[in-house]
């Protein structure tokens, strides 16, 4: 009796498929899906936007500015995915702190409050590139000083946008409430990722 097939690895067998992500809890999530796949990175990609932008059209033009950065080294049969997460709180983007003082300054913005985490993800071969963008509400907990320097020097959340990850021992006693996809909020929009290449 043969093995059963990952039915999407099965659908996308004529392409490699490239991660480009450093982040190490997009390379868990896609690997969970099954799909055998190599990761790509550089570290020179400006990440800017222009103002006005929605907050899904401004996770959706980063992502596409590192799918057009990997584009220049990509062979014709290779599938890149990329993404970008932001956390929007009060009309303001939170994106990377640049230390310990801005983390803690981001985390207290937090609490307390809804705010949105927004994941755009493009999705690029030589023939065709799709990018969308999925946004999750979370609500924190109010948090003391106390927690939020506990946290920020425990963990370090300097990689992760708006300071936190939701994995960590601040998802479990600050989020009080998530409307949408939990995956998201780590980064990578997997639920919705995986309809997508299933039509790709």
């Amino acid at each position: 009796m043969t093995e059963q097939q990952n039915p999407l690895a099965a659908h996308l067998s004529k392409y490699r498929i490239v991660l480009a992500s450093n982040s190490p809890r997009r390379r868990e999530l896609l690997a969970q899906l099954g799909l055998d796949f190599t990761v790509r990175t550089l570290s020179d990609v400006d990440e800017s936007y222009p103002e006005g932008l929605t907050n899904e059209e401004t996770a959706c033009y980063i992502a596409r500015k590192k799918a057009v950065a990997h584009a220049a080294q990509m062979a014709e049969d290779e599938l890149i995915i990329t993404a970008d997460t932001i956390v929007c709180s009060e009309g303001c983007v939170l994106g990377k702190p640049a230390d310990a003082a801005d983390a803690k300054q981001m985390l207290k913005q937090l609490a307390g409050r809804t705010h949105q985490v927004v994941t755009g993800v493009a999705i690029v071969t030589p023939a065709k590139q799709q990018t969308f963008a999925v946004t999750s509400d979370v609500t924190f907990a109010p948090l003391t000083d106390a927690e939020i320097d506990f946290y920020v020097s425990h963990y370090r959340p300097f990689d992760k946008a708006g300071a936190y990850g939701i994995q960590e021992w601040i998802g479990l006693v600050a989020v009080e409430e998530l409307r949408g996809s939990f995956f998201n909020v780590m980064g990578l929009p997997v639920q919705r990722l995986y309809g997508i290449l299933k039509e790709f």
